[in-house]
């Protein structure tokens, strides 16, 4: 079997989950636990092995040959007026979603093998594969559909099983509330997709990447802006970028497990994805790239901030993912596809890792979530202590972990591009890594180090335990993924070293090459990097290594005073935007309803009704049925007739 013909199976790749989730929708309850958490797994791995197979098989072939399209069978067909439009239910092998499936089926099957026991005795264990199953597939068809239109299939799959996800527990109303407001949230970024599909179409005439994007070129400024601005939209609410980012930290209701697929594998990096996959449009959208930068470091710098006084172990690390994904914003906009995409790698490692490690401290606690009524756990966790540590200091941007490799790759980016405030880019990226690495250092000994501060006697004490093996496992895999990650890509010139940006340069022929001016520059740049991180992590050492009060206060909220409040608050921009739905929207929607709708354009059309109603009644009065009325009419007709020719004719 050649390389195509390996290439030519990629539909494996998503269908093997898909199917899981049919099995397991349908069959569920007679598999039963935890069989069904194994199927569930066990396809997900020999998904990851069709990866790797067509890995292997794409890379085996000349750097211009690296685009392998595999139409499955016609979707759409439509005979038009001008011109005709197919859709094929095709996919797409080149070195970015290649890049992409690695690491989703990967992730994926590390995160359902630690949801076996995490959910172990939950009672609708295989409904929760089944949802886990169709959320890994249909971020396969995200990734590897070779039109806009898959890729969009796939986004609304992965939307929908966020919904489904997030809202798991539904008993609770704040996780049927969080998964609503993801959905809801996630339209107004779909609306912006949509309306550049359609903009797409009506130019260029196919949602076909191989016939789109070369295309491109030969559209006027003002529509390849608008374009890219849209398909921007659409990124912000997938990766949850300022202001539509509202949604993720509430999308902690759902069980960890969820947490860390859609943080590291799947949904958040849709966004990023598809900026880089249409990376064309932004390449020549002028000033659209300005403003993916600046939303995305002001994600970055804003969502750092909110972290810091958070308090639920599973929030910080929410608020870290937008910060993370802001970097990667920040990326794209500055023209650096590759550093992005390497820092979306290396983040789904050490951020899957910090998220489970997350869901083993809340399993070893009972389901304790609160920072404050933990400390110490280091003894009783020793595994998760460990590997949860490294993922603290690959976040942080220590080297040699894997972060500090992607995020030092994109601050330098920022310093070196032509971009117009490139240098204030990377400024509030350097600010935000020193928060980041501070809000982590706080996280870590609140959590495992300083003074245990839950109750370990009387009727509800808390003893806590280290996780089965099943969770601990992914632990120490990721763990050493979180250390050996950040080798996918040095910055140095050599093409071994530099394997990633090598790899991808097929994907975004076009894009921009950003190169330091001086090798001493670069250097001195990683330096103050890696200062700016162990600063971080130096004072939050200081104010933490000795736990909290027994009242449990925080020593930056009394430094902080009422700006504490807001931090925690998370600037009050959910609370504003709840306020302004309930209020003047609310207002607004029954002004359109009560005034507009009902009493303009019902009224107008009504009314209209009334009148020939009217009309109709007063006519039907002259259809008496009596002969001799009829008689009587036509008699006048003919008088009135007579009389009419008796004024005309000369006699």
């Amino acid at each position: 079997m050649d390389a195509l013909d390996v290439l030519d199976l990629i539909w494996l790749v998503p269908t093997l989950p898909a199917i899981g989730a049919v099995v397991l929708l349908l069959f569920g309850k007679r598999i039963g636990e935890p069989k069904s958490g194994y199927l569930a797994t066990s396809l997900m791995a020999l998904s990851f092995l069709g990866s790797v197979a067509a890995f292997f098989a794409l890379g085996s072939l000349g750097s211009e040959e690296r685009h392998h399209v595999y139409n499955w069978f016609t979707w759409i067909s439509s005979i038009g007026k001008n011109s005709d439009f197919t859709v094929s239910f095709g996919f797409l092998a080149d070195p970015l979603s290649i890049t992409m499936i690695l690491f989703v089926t990967g992730i994926s099957t590390l995160i359902h093998l630690y949801a076996i026991g995490y959910m172990a005795r939950d009672p609708r264990f295989s409904r929760f594969f089944a949802y886990l199953n169709l959320f890994a597939a249909s971020m396969l068809v995200l990734v590897l559909g070779s039109s806009f239109l898959m890729t969009f299939m796939g986004w609304e799959g992965v939307g929908l099983c966020s919904y489904l996800l997030i809202s798991f527990w539904f008993e609770r109303n704040s996780a049927a509330v969080a998964g609503k407001k993801a959905f809801v949230t996630n339209r107004v970024g779909d609306f912006g997709f949509m309306i550049a599909m359609f903009l797409i179409f009506s130019k260029l005439g196919s949602l076909d990447y191989a016939t789109a994007l070369p295309a491109a070129p030969g559209l006027s400024q003002g529509t390849i802006t608008a374009i890219a601005l849209l398909l921007f939209v659409g990124a912000m609410g997938k990766s949850a970028q300022f202001p539509l980012h509202i949604w993720l930290p509430d999308a902690m209701e759902g069980p960890t497990p969820v947490s860390a697929l859609i943080h590291a594998a799947t949904m958040v990096t849709a966004g990023v994805f598809l900026v880089s996959r249409a990376h064309v449009f932004f390449d020549l959208g002028g000033s659209a790239n300005d403003v993916v930068a600046w939303i995305g470091a002001i994600t970055a710098l804003g969502a750092a901030t909110i972290a810091i006084r958070q308090n639920d172990i599973k929030r910080v690390l929410a608020y870290s993912t937008l910060s993370q994904l802001g970097y990667m914003f920040l990326a794209v906009g500055v023209g650096s596809y590759s550093a992005a995409l390497f820092h979306m790698v290396t983040h789904a490692f050490f951020k899957a890792l910090l998220f489970l490690g997350a869901g083993s401290v809340i399993h070893g606690m009972h389901h304790e979530q609160d920072m404050r009524r933990m400390g110490g756990l280091k003894r009783a966790m020793p595994i998760t202590a460990g590997t949860f540590i490294i993922g603290w200091l690959a976040i942080a941007g220590v080297p040699p972990f894997a972060g500090f490799w992607s995020k030092d790759e994109i601050l330098a980016k920022a310093w070196f591009s032509d971009v117009a405030g490139g240098k204030a880019l990377w400024a509030i990226g350097l600010v935000a890594a020193l928060l980041t690495a501070f809000y982590m250092s706080r996280q870590v000994w609140l959590v495992f180090f300083g003074n245990a501060r839950y109750d370990s006697e009387g009727d509800h004490a808390v003893n806590p335990h280290e996780s089965p093996m099943t969770m601990v496992l992914p632990l120490v895999v990721l763990s050493g993924l979180s250390i050996v990650g950040g080798f996918l890509s040095l910055p140095f010139t050599s093409p071994n070293l530099e394997f990633l940006v090598r790899w991808l340069e097929p994907s975004l022929e076009g894009a921009s090459h950003i190169e330091a001016s001086s090798f001493g520059l670069g250097f001195a740049l990683s330096v103050g990097a890696i200062v700016i991180g162990i600063t971080g992590i130096a004072i939050g050492r200081r104010v933490y290594s000795g736990g909290l009060a027994e009242d449990g206060t925080d020593p930056v909220e009394t430094r902080l005073a009422g700006f504490g409040k807001v931090l925690e608050n998370a600037y009050y921009i959910d609370a504003g935007i709840a306020k302004a739905v309930s209020g003047p929207l609310t207002g607004a929607a029954n002004f359109l309803t009560d005034t507009v709708d009902r009493r303009l354009i019902d009224g107008a059309v009504n009314g209209t009704g009334r009148a020939f109603k009217e009309l109709g009644g007063g006519l039907r009065r002259v259809q008496t049925g009596r002969v001799r009325s009829y008689a009587l009419g036509i008699m006048l007709g003919a008088v009135a007739l007579l009389g009419w020719f008796a004024t005309r004719v000369d006699f």
